[in-house]
């Protein structure tokens, strides 16, 4: 067997996501408008390959534009607090919510943005 690697992983980076070519506005209604997010300067070189970039909380979240976005299993998931009230406010604005089951230390449940992309949201127990 060979010798195995240690990697001493810092932090995690960014998260990418997709959306279908020449949906970058309606994403942009979405993640920046309705979520609130930050949009970031992408670099030049990448600005030809569409999407855009966003921060969150300490991580970078990619939307980067694909022919096809098939429904897999690749999704973020944030910890946040009051995960209540945002799934609240997403069903409100009728966004469609996926209820997960706990994890141990978790509450947690899903949403899906309008290109099928799904979103993990987990609260830790001892903040509620």
């Amino acid at each position: 067997m060979k010798e195995q690697i240690k990697i001493e992983f810092v932090r995690l980076n960014h998260i990418q996501i997709c959306i279908p070519k020449n949906k970058e506005e309606a994403a942009k209604k979405f993640y920046c408008d309705l979520l609130g997010l930050e949009e970031i300067e992408k670099p030049r070189d990448l600005k030809k390959n569409g999407g855009f970039w966003l921060k969150i909380a300490e991580i970078e979240l990619h939307i980067g534009t694909e022919d096809q976005v098939n429904k897999s299993k690749r999704h973020p998931a944030f910890e946040v607090t009051k995960l209540e009230n945002i799934k609240t406010k997403l069903i409100n604005n009728g966004i469609r919510i996926k209820e997960d089951n706990p994890l141990p230390l978790f509450n947690r449940f899903s949403f899906y943005d309008p290109f099928g992309n799904r979103i993990e949201l987990l609260e830790s127990r001892s903040v509620m």
